[in-house]
């Protein structure tokens, strides 16, 4: 996994650290982080690839490749990083409450997973709601008449920021976040691939994990098993055995095939 750094991300380091914000800065960046590494973890149970991280003066973003993700989902994974400050905004509230003195160490924490947290719900195009929201949508909606629902979406969103920026909470986070959701939202997503496993085959004395799936098992169940720490074999059965697919051969199949497709078809 690459991390890779935007120079405007530094430039906000550099200016946190000459102005006194170097510790809420720090936090921020590194709650942004685990709210991407929940998105990682979620992906590549799903049987998707993340090829990096990237840090930009807005936050963090995961690069993942779901090219034929069904909406079902594409939900789970956008649910997947709020799930994570969900999760620290409770296990620091909890913190509090057996230990209160621990809230003048740990309160940043908090405000800044609760604030991640609502941020990316917002129903907003690419943020996590934003792609909830289209899941559902989709359903409903031709394409078309879908692009144009988020894209008044995220102008709503945006105009909403700025109206909270002039009249409520004057913080220069609130512009940068309104400009990014207006850019993002015009920006075409980048060209996905299926998760490649088959680059494990050079690691040596690996365990052998077998593993029984019954003939109705999809490849996406299937990806589930799959640990770089153990080489996966296969063994299909209905009411007797029927085939046994090695990792190799299970990606070899995968690639001609679709992710919610049956091993077996």
């Amino acid at each position: 996994m690459k991390i890779r750094i935007h120079p405007l991300f530094l430039a906000v380091g550099i200016l946190s650290a000459v102005f006194g914000g170097l510790p809420i800065f720090i936090i921020c960046a590194l709650t942004a982080l685990l709210h991407e590494c929940g998105h990682i973890f979620c992906a590549s149970r799903l049987g998707f690839e993340c090829k990096k991280i990237s840090l930009m003066p807005f936050g963090a973003s995961a690069v993942c490749d779901i090219e034929g993700i069904s909406p079902t989902d594409e939900i789970k994974l956008a649910l997947a990083g709020p799930l994570v400050n969900f999760i620290l905004c409770v296990a620091t509230a909890g913190l509090w409450w057996f230990y209160p003195d621990t809230y003048a160490y740990t309160d940043l924490i908090f405000y800044a997973s609760a604030g991640m947290l609502i941020l990316n719900l917002l129903p907003a195009y690419p943020l996590d709601g934003g792609r909830i929201a289209k899941c559902v949508l989709c359903r409903f909606l031709k394409e078309k008449h879908l692009n144009i629902a988020l894209r008044v979406v995220n102008l709503i969103v945006v105009l909403g920021i700025i109206l909270l920026f002039i009249f409520a909470y004057r913080n220069l986070t609130l512009i940068t976040t309104a400009v990014f959701l207006f850019v993002c939202a015009l920006s075409k997503s980048q060209p996905a691939q299926k998760i490649n496993f088959a680059k494990n085959k050079k690691k040596k004395g690996r365990e052998i994990r077998y593993v029984i799936l019954d003939e109705n098992a999809t490849f996406k169940d299937a990806l589930r098993y799959v640990d770089a720490s153990r080489y996966l074999v296969l063994q299909i059965y209905d009411e007797k055995f029927l085939d046994e697919i090695t990792e190799d051969e299970l990606y070899e199949r995968l690639l001609n095939s679709g992710l919610y497709d049956k091993i077996m078809g």
